[in-house]
């Protein structure tokens, strides 16, 4: 690719600089200052001495400058160049000596001085700065430069204290240009001087501005199926290019590589295709797209000629294969030749066919811009009719982005009677409105905003009207009487008095009016001579894609309008404005830190880096939280007639595509995998030589041939390493080469080298020889960065890391505590661009930046002070669209950035993190878990080489064990730490004590939140109240704990305003059944988890999680199931979450509503749905107004005693994951492993009867005393200090604590 790229570079390097004189490396001589009077013009002056001809930069002549009329209400100042020229800069400066100058201003250019285009630069910014006083000269630098003869500066903002005033200078250079104008029918034919033309490379450049959407711009083809055709399709530019491939050549399968868009503008455009073998870099403007050629060969191979302008067909001049090219063409040149010059000098090698001339003619076609979507109109008088039959016809051209809008409306001669023409949901609908509101309609088209010109043409001539776009059938309305239209025709929209706009204005481009076959002459409604207008723009068509580039990250759908653009982050795994941010925790570890249980769940190791997210399976035992990541080999594999020469050879495919395992395996503190090899007469190693006979391969596709361990490097199994094998002559007990079964199991736990890829067997063809492998999951465990930290003592202190390379999207997320009043946490310069977060008061965080619209400062107020010696989440972004700031839970601040404005933020100085390269104060205290763009930064490794920065960050809450659990947050103290559990459904010391409750069947309990909110998402904000274009994936987390022997049952409900709900119960029968209806006009989704009774008197756990379309329900440790929904949808305005009995019926099936009826007889323990506790916040805020109770509902222990019960039974296959994530039933054991089975069942079924018997008499007794239970409860949790009244869940609500809530400790 590098080479490609070189030769390219140097190949093109010698055509461009004979192409253009421009490329001369001193391209800035001023343009302005030797021009004529006649040069200048102007929209007005306000007296003779203000003329436009003043207007020469550091020049007094007349008024000093130039200044329009007070009631101009567009002025603009033109500078015609006199030829094309090159421009790279301009200058602005203020009338002399006066108060008048520009402030702000826009910049046009045009090739005819008729049909305009606004200038951008490379960022899409298109608003340049002016000046602030009348003397100093301020000067912006094109880039990119532009190539044109005309240029218009257009005022926006001027002195508020005085009037415009403006002089100015053009730099740049003159260059060369060669020009060919094609009529649409015609074509230059290169001829070579052979029969055929090969090539290895090619450089192929030209400008072009077209007046058509379709053309060719050139073509060839060889014999042996080669071909490269260069063409306009819809607006844009395809290439199509095959080297060798016969298949393709008669196939109409061709596939075209398209750039660009809206190239049918009538202004100039840059190609240039380079190509190196199969290797290609098609670049349009500045937009470049590689890829790979289809074909065999790596030459193409043209025959006879290549042809520009179109496709004559052989042996018949003036016959083309396709639609020709109707524009001009500038500077084409092909592998170094200079077409358009030999055509011009009359070479033998150039055969011209039609009529080509060598300048470029004229736009005809005069557009005009609809400005405002709300106030924009355009109202022409009725012309002549052309017919004796009366009636009126209307025809015109528009092109737009925008969905709806009004395109005609006129009042019919009828009284009340109105006709009008709109755009509604993308499709043209022609509505006459009757008398008495009655209306008949009809419409025509799909899709018309998709910023391609259509042609709509109306006709109420005859007793029909009739309705045409483009090259449709006409759609009609059938009318009884002629209609005659009365007043004027209003195109675009309405003016205060005239018409009714059904809709929003028009907002777009209309072009080649006619009424009543008469062309309207767009210029004189500019002079004033004909009709009436507002907020138009004359002379240009200023529509642009806003989708190109695609500025929608990761896979985005980009969705435009007029003026801005948005993006569809569906299914795509990432939310926001440009879907930048991973809506997925980064690891397993993360989600055990937010209280989540063991399950499958989707992490993002890179967070809003490149890579997507990854599947897992995370179990969160007592000791550690396991991440595992499966394989398709799931069962044991038996091997027979395996050698070296032929060997078994078995591929691994995880669930994980392989960057994805590299990033969990770097990410993670310890990988292992679990390699089992039970072998009769199937040896590992040769015994003579110690070759190996098995092995496998490792993540870089190398042969691996040790088998436990974490050494590489030596060629042995577990047990040689242990000194235990079955003969200590060997290293391997496979080795010993035995008639009988043996195994060598081994753990594999070099990280470099995991995971296992391939599997190869290569001593199974013996007689009586055979092999049975089994390979684990990938099992990882620990996140090597969640308590990266350092602690910055000294304010003049701080970690330096390269510039951001964070041009079009940054975003940061890091924890914080200190005691300082104020302190940056991270800056990084530019030359005049910055960005900057820091701590500015005790309870103020604020982000700041410049990307060249000026400074913008965002800042988040704390309700109680951050520097309280607890860890603070910051979370902030800026993208092209927005910025915004969170800090813990507040709710975040949201700005949306200019629609025209700046978008590239340009760093070039370090990185400071704890520090400023400014003079702002340092930061005191402690930072982790710094992440930018994905990446985590390492600043315990960067803090042992600078002076005042330390790594870690001391106390009991800055260290990687779980001291609080189940959502519990840990509260630094003075002498030790706390844990607040409010965000937790358990209770005690350290969140782990069961929160439990017994309902009989009258029991219910909803929970009513306080208002309509979204469903809170782990990684979104959204649920605070900020609306945005697009959302996140949809996710609901609920768990709970429940036992009973009754069925059916209600479990819990959750249901909305908008008639959706989410159902949880126990069937007839005792299964369970969850119910989704996200969508009310279709039947709800229902799933069946497992088919047995959970109603059979044991504590069955249950886990619901839900991404978008993804439903994964956990019953116990045992049973996982993944399900699809019919719909993504969020649930939109949640009212309530009940448990048990359902008084209110909702839209609920019949089957939810019986089940409802019947509520639910037993234990319920620690419910949580996202991150509310409902049972928690009844039993301890009884009386509350958010919380409803109905029936009996008793606190007791009824979970935590018949989770010990069971404990002991689950503990024992916490650790087996492998099993969890593979499925995998098959098991080797001997019949000892039998024996202690059957006594282990004797045992626990003696000790479950014991419980049992407890369990009753102990429930006897708190139904004896439920007073003296619910005040003894209140007592024991005053009596906790970590968890007292005024920390309940209910606060997620109504308490300031709510909005300092963490999802890490």
């Amino acid at each position: 690719m590098d080479l490609f790229l070189l030769l390219c570079g140097l190949f093109s390097g010698t055509v461009f600089s004979a192409a253009s004189a421009a490329s001369h490396y001193n391209c800035n001589s001023p343009l302005v200052s030797s021009l004529p009077q006649s040069s200048f013009r102007s929209s007005s002056q306000s007296s003779f001495s203000s003329a436009a001809h003043n207007a020469k930069i550091n020049r007094r002549d007349g008024a000093g400058g130039w200044s329009p009329m007070v009631t101009d209400r567009e002025p603009w100042l033109q500078v015609d160049l006199r030829e094309q020229v090159e421009v790279t800069a301009v200058a602005t400066q203020g009338r002399s000596a006066s108060s008048d100058w520009v402030s702000r201003y826009l910049l046009l250019y045009s090739d005819t001085g008729q049909v305009w285009r606004q200038y951008r630069q490379e960022d899409g910014g298109g608003m340049f700065l002016g000046n602030v006083n009348s003397e100093t000269v301020m000067l912006n630098k094109l880039s990119p430069s532009v190539r044109t003869r005309f240029l218009r500066f257009v005022p926006l903002d001027w002195n508020p204290s005085g009037w415009l005033g403006l002089r100015v200078e053009l730099y740049g250079c003159s260059y060369k240009s060669d020009v060919a104008d094609f009529d649409g029918r015609s074509s230059l034919l290169y001829r070579f001087n052979q029969k055929s033309m090969s090539t290895v490379k090619d450089v192929i450049s030209l400008r072009f501005k077209s007046r058509q959407a379709e053309g060719v711009l050139l073509h060839g083809e060889g014999q042996r199926g080669d071909y490269i055709t260069l063409e306009l399709h819809r607006g844009k530019l395809a290439l199509y290019l095959n080297l060798d491939d016969t298949r393709l050549r008669f196939s109409s399968s061709r596939v075209a590589v398209t750039v660009g868009s809206l190239l049918d503008d009538q202004h100039w455009h840059s190609v240039l295709i380079e190509r190196f073998n199969k290797q290609v870099n098609l670049t349009v403007d500045s937009h470049t797209q590689h890829f790979t050629t289809r074909g065999e060969g790596d030459s193409l191979e043209v025959d006879y000629e290549l042809s520009f302008g179109g496709i004559p067909l052989p042996g018949k001049p003036g016959t083309f294969l396709r639609r020709n090219f109707h524009g001009c063409i500038e500077n084409l040149y092909y592998n170094g030749i200079n077409i358009i010059d030999l055509a011009k000098r009359r070479k033998p090698q150039i055969y011209s066919v039609g009529n080509v001339t060598f300048a470029c003619s004229r736009p005809s076609l005069v557009a005009v811009t609809f400005l405002s979507s709300s106030s924009s109109f355009l109202s022409l008088p009725l012309a002549l009719p052309s017919a004796i039959l009366g009636g009126f016809s209307i025809e015109f051209q528009f092109r737009t982005w925008n969905p709806d809008g009004l395109l005609l409306s006129v009042r019919l001669s009828r009284e009340n009677q109105r006709l009008d023409l709109q755009i509604r949901n993308s499709r043209l609908i022609l509505t006459l409105q009757h008398p008495g509101d009655r209306r008949s309609e009809t419409s025509a088209g799909h899709k018309v905003n998709d910023g391609l010109w259509h042609t709509v043409s109306l006709d109420t001539r005859g007793l029909q009207v009739s309705l045409t776009l483009d090259s449709e059938p006409a759609s009609t309305l059938e009318q009884w009487d002629q209609l005659e239209a009365r007043g004027s025709f209003y195109f675009g929209g309405c003016p205060l008095t005239g018409c009714h706009n059904p809709t929003m204005s028009f907002q777009g481009c209309m072009r080649l009016f006619s009424i009543n076959s008469q062309t309207i002459n767009l210029h004189h409604v500019q002079q004033g001579m004909l009709g009436v207008y507002h907020e138009l723009q004359f002379d240009t068509c200023n529509i642009r894609d806003r989708c190109l580039p695609n500025l929608c990250q990761h896979g985005g759908l980009c969705l435009q309008t007029w003026s801005s653009f948005s993006c569809d982050c569906s299914g795509t795994g990432y939310s926001g404005a440009v879907c930048h941010s991973s809506v997925y925790e980064s690891s397993c570890e993360a989600i055990g830190l937010t209280g989540g249980s063991s399950g499958f769940y989707s992490i993002d190791p890179d967070g809003s880096g490149p890579l997507g997210p990854a599947s897992v399976y995370c179990n969160m035992t007592e000791e550690r939280v396991w991440t595992v990541v499966s394989h398709n080999v799931s069962a044991p594999v038996r091997v027979q007639g395996s050698s070296l020469q032929d060997p078994h050879v078995m591929t691994l495919n995880y669930s994980s595509a392989p960057n994805q395992l590299h990033a969990i395996i770097a990410t993670s503190e310890h990988c292992q995998q679990e390699v089992v090899y039970s072998c009769r007469k199937s040896r590992l190693f040769n015994t003579k030589d110690g070759r190996p006979l098995a092995w496998w391969v490792d993540q870089g596709g190398e042969r691996r041939s040790y088998w436990g361990g974490f050494l590489p490097g030596v060629q042995q199994c577990s047990c040689s390493l242990e000194e235990n094998c079955m003969d200590m002559n060997y290293f391997c007990n496979c080795d010993a080469d035995s008639d009988s079964w043996t195994n060598d199991t081994g753990v594999l736990s070099y990280k470099n080298h995991l995971p296992v890829n391939h599997m190869v067997i290569g001593d199974t063809n013996r007689a009586g020889s055979e092999a049975v492998y089994s390979i684990g999951p990938l099992r990882c465990y620990g996140d090597r960065w969640i308590w990266n930290a350092a602690s910055f003592s000294q304010e003049s202190s701080s970690l330096a890391f390269p510039a951001l390379q964070a041009e079009l999207s940054s975003d940061f997320s890091f924890f914080f505590k200190t005691s300082a009043t104020s302190g940056v946490f991270l800056e990084n310069l530019g030359h005049k661009d910055f960005i900057r977060l820091e701590l500015s008061s005790p309870s103020v965080v604020t982000f700041s930046f410049d990307v060249g619209n000026g400074p913008v400062l965002l800042a988040v107020n704390s309700p109680l002070p951050l520097n309280d010696r607890q860890w603070h989440h910051v979370r902030a972004e800026r993208n092209v669209k927005e910025a915004w700031l969170q800090v813990d839970q507040l709710p975040p601040r949201l700005l949306e950035a200019p629609a025209d404005g700046h978008r590239r933020l340009r760093l070039i100085g370090q990185l400071f993190v704890g520090g400023s390269a400014s003079q702002h104060r340092g930061f005191l205290g402690c930072i982790r878990t710094l992440t930018i763009n994905g990446v985590t930064f390492d600043l315990e490794e960067k803090a042992k080489s600078v002076l005042g920065v330390n790594s870690g960050c001391p106390g009991y809450c800055s260290g990687s064990s779980s001291l609080c659990h189940n959502r519990g947050r840990c509260i630094e103290r003075s002498s030790g730490y706390t844990c607040d559990c409010s965000n937790s459904a358990y209770g005690g010391p350290t969140c782990r004590e069961e929160v439990s409750a017994s309902l009989d069947r009258e029991s219910s309990l909803t929970f009513i939140f306080q208002e309509p909110f979204s469903v809170m998402q782990n990684r979104s904000f959204q649920t605070s109240g900020v609306s945005r274009e697009s959302s996140s994936r949809a996710r609901e987390d609920a768990t709970f704990s429940f036992m009973t022997s009754h069925s059916p049952a209600m479990l819990l409900t959750v249901s909305t305003f908008s008639q959706q709900y989410i159902a949880v119960i126990l069937t007839n029968n005792g299964s369970l059944q969850i119910w989704y209806h996200l969508q009310t006009h279709r039947n709800p989704d229902v799933f069946n988890p497992v088919l047995g009774s959970l109603a059979d008197g044991r504590l069955h756990r249950i886990r619901i999680h839900r991404e978008g379309r993804d439903l994964y329900v956990q019953i116990d440790q045992d049973v996982h199931r993944k399900f699809t929904l019919s719909s993504d949808a969020e649930l939109i305005s949640i009212r309530s979450l009940t448990l048990g009995k359902v008084i209110r019926r909702e839209s609920f099936h019949e089957e939810v509503v019986r089940a409802g009826s019947e509520g639910f007889v037993g234990c319920l323990s620690s419910v949580q749905f996202n991150h509310v506790a409902p049972l928690k916040a009844a039993l301890l805020n009884r009386g509350s107004s958010l919380v409803t109770i109905r029936g009996s509902l008793v606190q007791s222990n009824c979970g935590a005693l018949a989770d010990s019960i069971t404990s002991n039974n689950l503990r024992g296959n916490t650790h087996d994951d492998s099993a969890a994530a593979n499925k995998e039933d098959e098991q080797q054991s001997g019949d000892t492993q039998s024996d202690v089975a059957v006594i282990a069942g004797v045992v626990t079924a003696v000790v479950f009867i014991t419980l049992c018997v407890l369990a009753v008499v102990t429930r006897l007794l708190y139904l004896r005393q439920v007073q003296k239970t619910n005040h003894s409860m209140k007592e024991k949790e005053h009596h906790h200090s970590m968890e007292t009244p005024n920390r309940t869940e209910l606060h997620l609500h109504n308490s300031v604590r709510e909005n300092m809530k963490e999802y890490y400790i």
